[in-house]
């Protein structure tokens, strides 16, 4: 911008900043959000407004799957090395490697406010399906979950719209087995902007226990448990908290974006 306009840098950022009192932010990808999924979002938003209005969101527990990689997670924004040359920078800080189909695994986890489950590793090779999506999580961790923890008292499963979960037998077996849960068509779609481990654990995940490539598959897995073990409770019991303000801003939003 300083060279199409004619003026040094400096003279731009001081313009920029002092009297246009401009600041500078960088460019998000975000989830294509149409008029319909706005639509749904706002809506179904609204009846989890009404239905958790009595700080009942503290009993749901709250899942999500995200695939790791033993690559170095980086940030072309904010990732910067100080150096008065580009030829001063050694190799091994200046380019990150990346391979077509690095070695990665998909992970599951659960948080409630006052507790988390164990991060649960998908085998290689495994696709989730409906079925091993109940054989994996479902009847070991979410059932034995919701007896150990709550016993008799009400809690709800919480589970996105992927495939795995919305199946007709997974929703069967939800009814039949779980005292409660969002079905298929309550979760707002499109919206990790929700979800504690989308908008919360995830960052934390990438930045702390992918700061570095991993030499293989189990180095990857170590990391990522210790990391998990490592984020306060209280982080997540503050992203849950945060739930029902969030779904109003979706409400004032229009559907539209709130990060």
């Amino acid at each position: 911008m300083s060279a199409e306009m004619k003026i040094s840098r400096s003279s731009l950022d001081r313009v920029v900043k002092e009297e246009l009192m401009l600041s500078s932010f960088k460019r998000r990808k975000v989830h294509h959000l149409n008029a319909s999924i706005r639509k749904k979002r706002v809506d179904r938003s609204r009846v989890l407004k009404t239905r958790y209005a009595n700080r009942t969101h503290e009993n749901v527990l709250f899942t999500d799957e995200k695939i790791f990689t033993i690559e170095e997670a980086t940030n072309s924004q904010n990732d910067r090395i100080l150096a008065r040359t580009s030829s001063d920078i050694p190799e091994d800080l200046w380019f990150v490697d990346r391979n077509h189909h690095p070695t990665s695994v998909m992970v599951w986890a659960g948080v409630l406010r006052n507790r988390r489950t164990k991060l649960i590793f998908v085998p290689p090779g495994v696709k989730i399906s409906a079925e091993t999506y109940r054989e994996l999580i479902l009847e070991p961790i979410v059932k034995k979950c919701g007896q150990k923890l709550f016993r008799n008292r009400p809690w709800t499963f919480q589970q996105d719209g992927a495939p795995a979960h919305t199946a007709n037998v997974t929703q069967a077996w939800l009814r039949r087995e779980i005292p409660d849960f969002w079905a298929k068509d309550e979760w707002p779609p499109s919206s990790p902007d929700l979800n504690p481990l989308d908008f919360c654990a995830r960052g934390i995940l990438e930045r702390n226990a992918c700061a570095k490539a991993h030499t293989s598959l189990e180095a990857l897995k170590l990391s990522l448990k210790r990391e998990w073990d490592k984020i306060p409770q209280e982080v997540f019991r503050n992203a849950i908290d945060s739930f029902p303000s969030r779904l109003n801003r979706v409400i004032s939003a229009k559907g539209g974006y709130i990060e």
